[in-house]
């Protein structure tokens, strides 16, 4: 079976400015690396559907569903929060980048594909039940567990969150609801300045200092995250793969290579072998220096793929 990539012409054109580092540029920096690497022919393309209301209510106050449509600007920019604006294209690529991690699920779960890319913005995994947050709208990670959940009766699905930042709003979210187990490794302290302490059975944080490195991060990936994934045996495992740990990227100050993203996705891809069916849903988070984003969800999709 193929890896599915999912995208859309939309998330090219949510712009919030050209000084704001969730760029456009961010898509067609992936996209290049894909057609440098001689990888992109052999993925199996999809264009992501619109989420629809009641995917985002599993998630989502309606009260903020609401306000998040009627805020949608038809010229110039409405800013959310002091990081997340919107343009006009805003809510169109917000409602593609969440439909598109359903969409994953719905090809994994049917067997068209193994896993699923979900080459997406706006990110998602600082968005809360009623809040925006650090450059997002919707959480689409969360929208697609929850989809997994309800629509194809999963008992258990994890999260992967490498993101440089702490996944507060997947955690605000799930935090009462074990039937999702989230692990997330993030600098600390760092924006959004949370979770260092606010784990439980199922939300397994792994806090980190400025500097870290991939020694580092992989041991505190094998103490913390995969015996807590052997527990909970996955039936399906959702991936927020943000990319700004990269050495290159100096929003986030840690020291990760493409060596250390090809070594995690080859762990989660071992853990979605034995319990899950091999399903994965991998949906892109952060990533602000272009050549590294690019470099990097290469590896990631390379090892997705097999190829």
């Amino acid at each position: 079976m193929h890896t599915a990539y999912i995208t859309h012409p939309a998330c090219l054109k949510h712009d919030m400015g050209a000084d704001h580092p969730e760029s456009p540029a961010r898509i067609t920096a992936i996209e290049d690396q894909l057609i440098a690497s001689g990888l992109l022919p052999f993925l199996d393309h999809h264009e992501a559907p619109r989420a629809s209301d009641e995917q985002l209510a599993r998630v989502h106050e309606r009260g903020y569903i609401r306000m998040v449509f009627d805020q949608a600007p038809s010229a110039g920019l409405v800013y959310l929060d002091g990081d997340t604006a919107m343009n006009p294209h805003s809510l169109e690529a917000a409602l593609r980048a969440a439909g598109a991690a359903v969409l994953g699920v719905e090809l994994s779960m049917s067997g068209r594909a193994e896993n699923a890319f979900c080459n997406i913005r706006p990110p998602g995994h600082h968005a809360g039940r009623s809040s925006s947050g650090g450059f997002c709208i919707f959480n689409n990670v969360a929208v697609a567990a929850a989809h997994a959940l309800e629509q194809h009766g999963l008992q258990r699905v994890a999260i992967a969150d490498f993101d440089v930042h702490h996944g507060n709003g997947t955690e605000d979210i799930f935090h009462d609801d074990p039937r999702v187990m989230l692990c997330s490794t993030f600098r600390h302290p760092y924006y959004p300045y949370c979770g260092a302490d606010s784990g439980n059975e199922h939300i397994i944080n792994v806090p980190l200092p400025a500097g870290t490195a991939g020694e580092s991060f992989r041991a505190a990936v094998m103490e913390q995250w995969f015996p807590a994934l052997e527990r909970f045996r996955p039936e399906m495992l959702l991936v927020s793969a943000g990319f700004d740990a990269h050495r290159e990227d100096d929003m986030g100050g840690f020291a990760l290579r493409e060596a250390d993203y090809i070594w995690i996705t080859e762990r989660l891809k071992d853990i979605a072998a034995r319990h899950a069916a091999g399903r994965i849903v991998s949906v892109l988070e952060g990533g602000y220096a272009l050549h590294a984003l690019g470099r990097s969800a290469v590896a990631h999709i390379r090892v997705l793929s097999g190829l």
